[in-house]
C-alpha cells in the first residue's frame, strides 16, 4: 500500500462519523477493496458508532475470512444499528463482491442469541435472516426461528420469523433449490 493511499484510508474512515461525507468515504472504502480491509478492521474499534456502523457495512462488501471474527464480534456492540449492520454483513450474498461466507458454527449460536435476546426489535428482525441460512440444515435454527414466529414481542419480528420458518414463504423457496438438510445449491 502506498504512503498516499494510507493517508487517504485514514481520511476516510474519519470522513465516517461526519454525516455530509460519510457515504462518499463508505463508496471510496468498497472501491479501493481489499486494500482499505486494514483501515476498515481499524475502523470497527471506533469510539463513534457511525464509524464503526459505516466500517460493518463496508466489511458486507469486501469482506475476507478474516474479516468475519470482527464482525461476529460487533454483535455485542452497545449501538444497535452496529449490531444490525454487522448481522446483515453475515446474511447477505448479494451484497458481496466475492465468494467469502461466513462459518456456521461461528455465526449460528451468535445470531440465534441475537434473535432470543437483543433488546433492538431491528437487530433480532437481522438477526432472523442470519439464522434462516440454516433453518434447512439446523435443528437449532429451526426451533429459533419458531420460537420468534410463536412468541417475539414485536409484530414485525414475528411475521419475519414465520417467512423463513418451516412452511413459511422464504422457507419453502429455497427449499426449491436445496434438499432438507442439506447444503445449498446455487
Amino acid at each position: 500500500m502506498s504512503q498516499q493511499f494510507s493517508v487517504d484510508v485514514d481520511q476516510w474512515i474519519a470522513q465516517l462519523a461526519i454525516p455530509h461525507r460519510a457515504k462518499r468515504a463508505f463508496w471510496k472504502l468498497v472501491l479501493h477493496g481489499a486494500e482499505s480491509l486494514d483501515a476498515v478492521r481499524d475502523g470497527l474499534r471506533s469510539n463513534n458508532g457511525d464509524v464503526r456502523m459505516y466500517c460493518a457495512n463496508v466489511l458486507d462488501h469486501i469482506v475476507d475470512a478474516e474479516s468475519f471474527g470482527d464482525l461476529i464480534s460487533l454483535l455485542d456492540d452497545d449501538d444497535a444499528r452496529v449490531r444490525m449492520r454487522a448481522l446483515h454483513a453475515l446474511a447477505c450474498d448479494r451484497c458481496k463482491d466475492n465468494e467469502c461466507r461466513p462459518d456456521k458454527l461461528d455465526v449460528l449460536p451468535r445470531a440465534i442469541d441475537r434473535l432470543m435476546n437483543d433488546p433492538d426489535r431491528h437487530v433480532r428482525a437481522m438477526a432472523v435472516e442470519v439464522v434462516g441460512r440454516w433453518v434447512h440444515d439446523d435443528v437449532s435454527a429451526e426451533n429459533a426461528l419458531e420460537r420468534a414466529r410463536d412468541s417475539d414481542a414485536a409484530p414485525a419480528v414475528r411475521k419475519k420469523a414465520g417467512w423463513y420458518a418451516p412452511g413459511g414463504t422464504i422457507y419453502r423457496k429455497r427449499l426449491g433449490k436445496m434438499g432438507r438438510h442439506s447444503e445449498m445449491v446455487i
